[in-house]
């Protein structure tokens, strides 16, 4: 196992006892039903890191905008976990279980239901990513599918609890480098409701080069709740005090808002056989 800083630990442990609350996943229809894996690993100085996508500029919705390996579920009896991992091995190749090279995943906790902007229930499911080689990562490198996944990156878990990154240890802080600020946010009306837009500018270095990816929407929302759970402390700014959204899922499924989509059976049929088809290859491929 990669070894955790004393903070990490704690971190982890208290992931391991969230208890959530009630979900309305299982009422809601299978069209409707989405899960995203926030994946978790130690770093070389034990501090979590969570993985973030990409997505393709060749997808139809929210293309080149940062996500959660995940997706829609698959079938009614297909769990939350199921689903994260098996999108997971879809979009990023991250194999499921048994893993090579003796790596494992622990599933921590399931986090209430975000709501997308596409009326899905979305299930974040926690997991820490365990290495046997003491943080070394190599031997697990993504296979991306360049359908789905433009690339991959990662970002400590604690930053989304700040106004400001920060030094990381081994490099200076970002903003002193390109001057753009890692928070903003302000609060919007929606669903009758208000609700805090987040926005980080996640840093990503290669070699002395520095790119910025914007994290926003929902994908920040989750991980500023999740962040709290882990690390027991609110966000240095303003936020929506409750995790998740199941109230305002609630509220639009009893307007019958969240329905059952148009029945697309020879559609889903031959959307079915392609997804066969994908993961047979990346499985001869592994």
């Amino acid at each position: 196992m990669s070894p955790l800083s004393p903070a990490s630990a704690q971190a982890i442990a208290r992931l391991r006892a969230y208890v959530p609350p009630p979900t309305l996943y299982q009422t809601l229809p299978t069209s409707r039903r989405a899960a995203v894996l926030l994946l978790l690993f130690a770093d070389r100085r034990g501090d979590l890191r969570v993985v973030l996508t990409v997505r393709s500029a060749m997808l139809k919705t929210f293309a080149g905008h940062v996500a959660f390996p995940g997706g829609k579920a698959d079938s009614p009896h297909e769990t939350p976990a199921q689903t994260a991992r098996r999108e997971a091995f879809e979009e990023i190749g991250l194999p499921l279980e048994p893993l090579p090279h003796s790596f494992t995943i622990e599933h921590l906790a399931e986090l209430p239901l975000s709501l997308a902007a596409t009326n899905l229930g979305v299930r974040p499911c926690v997991a820490l990513l365990n290495s046997p080689t003491g943080g070394n990562y190599e031997p697990l490198v993504p296979r991306l599918d360049p359908n789905e996944v433009q690339s991959v990156f990662a970002v400590p878990l604690e930053r989304f609890l700040r106004v400001r990154y920060g030094a990381d240890g081994e490099r200076v802080d970002p903003e002193s480098v390109d001057g753009v600020p890692w928070y903003t946010g302000s609060w919007v009306p929606w669903n009758g409701s208000k609700w805090k837009m987040n926005e980080f500018q996640a840093p990503v270095w290669s070699s002395s080069s520095l790119t910025r990816h914007r994290v926003w929407g929902m994908t920040a929302r989750i991980l500023i709740d999740a962040a709290r759970i882990a690390y027991g402390r609110d966000p240095e700014f303003s936020f929506v005090d409750r995790v998740g959204d199941e109230d305002m899922i609630k509220i639009l499924l009893d307007k019958g808002e969240m329905g059952k989509e148009k029945d697309r059976a020879e559609s889903s049929m031959i959307y079915n056989k392609a997804q066969l088809a994908r993961v047979k290859k990346r499985e001869e491929n592994l």
